[in-house]
């Protein structure tokens, strides 16, 4: 299940998509055209920045800008950054261990299947195709 986390770091992207096009955003502007609360928002934007899908200045003038242009996004990018793995089960995971079962599982393939259904999804979604 997709988290607020989640599902507000798509909102963020999408203003920024929408309204950043003269140089950085503000927070608080995000934040009040998003209905979000501005503490919860920078807790998102961190992580996004971190992850290289913002650029952030403080001081006069600053706020947040795509580092890239709308296209060259994923879904499945910005949703992992801030949910994690997208695994629809912990056995196939990245980072998961190898599963003693693996070979006997009888509902192994089926996860994998719907794994790749959910993966394949959020990834040919680009953000330009959300605005």
């Amino acid at each position: 299940m997709i988290s607020t986390k989640g599902r507000y770091a798509l909102r963020v992207m999408i203003d920024l998509a929408k309204n950043g096009k003269n140089g950085y955003t503000p927070l608080k502007d995000i934040a009040e055209r998003q209905g979000i609360s501005k503490k919860y928002l920078e807790i998102i934007v961190k992580e996004l920045v971190n992850a290289g899908l913002l650029y952030g200045a403080s001081g006069k003038g600053g706020g947040y800008v795509l580092s890239r242009k709308p296209e060259e996004y994923s879904v499945g990018e910005i949703l992992e950054v801030t949910e994690g793995t997208l695994a629809v089960v912990a056995c196939l995971s990245e980072k998961a261990e190898k599963c003693p079962r693996e070979k006997e599982c009888e509902t192994l393939p089926m996860w994998s299947e719907y794994n790749k259904m959910v993966h394949d999804y959020f990834y040919s979604k680009k953000l330009s195709d959300l605005l």
